[in-house]
């Protein structure tokens, strides 16, 4: 990963193509169904798209740069670098983004995308970058971009 690169450029490119096929999914099969239900096709979408992923994996997590041995098991983890929670709820809560994060500091990766499809006429999600995993001197600081989309438009 390049330190160089700005925090909204990180994996940019893969968040599109990420979202492309989450926005599919919604567009195709609506909102208001059971979380396993939106996985499986959404494994199905990011295989007909040739998007490389991880469905269920274990990651590695540490504490203060010692590895636990409890693993962490996102819902789905693609290009090798996005940590990808799924939620079918009417609305994302404070909670739901502080699990991810969470996930993303315990696992050492930088970005995640949280994905809610259970908000109605929209796909509801948020990109949370964790400075610290892509420079030591940013100082841990997080930041996210939310969108809401009918699928029309793509965003990263």
């Amino acid at each position: 990963m390049n330190a160089n690169l700005t925090k909204a450029e990180i994996y940019k490119e893969e968040g599109y193509r990420f979202m492309s096929a989450a926005f599919e999914v919604y567009n195709d099969r609506g909102y208001g169904l059971a979380e396993e239900i939106y996985q499986e096709c959404l494994e199905i979408e990011l295989q007909l798209q040739n998007i490389p992923f991880h469905s269920k994996q274990e990651r590695k997590c540490y504490y203060k740069g010692r590895e636990l041995r409890k693993r962490y098991i996102p819902d789905l983890f693609v290009f090798g670098c996005l940590v990808v929670e799924l939620k079918s709820v009417s609305v994302l809560l404070p909670e739901h983004e502080a699990q991810l994060l969470n996930y993303l500091r315990i696992s050492r990766q930088p970005v995640g995308y949280l994905v809610n499809f259970g908000h109605k006429g929209t796909l509801e999600w948020k990109r949370f970058i964790l400075s610290e995993f892509i420079d030591a001197r940013a100082g841990g600081q997080s930041t996210w971009i939310s969108g809401a989309s009918s699928g029309k438009k793509l965003m990263p």
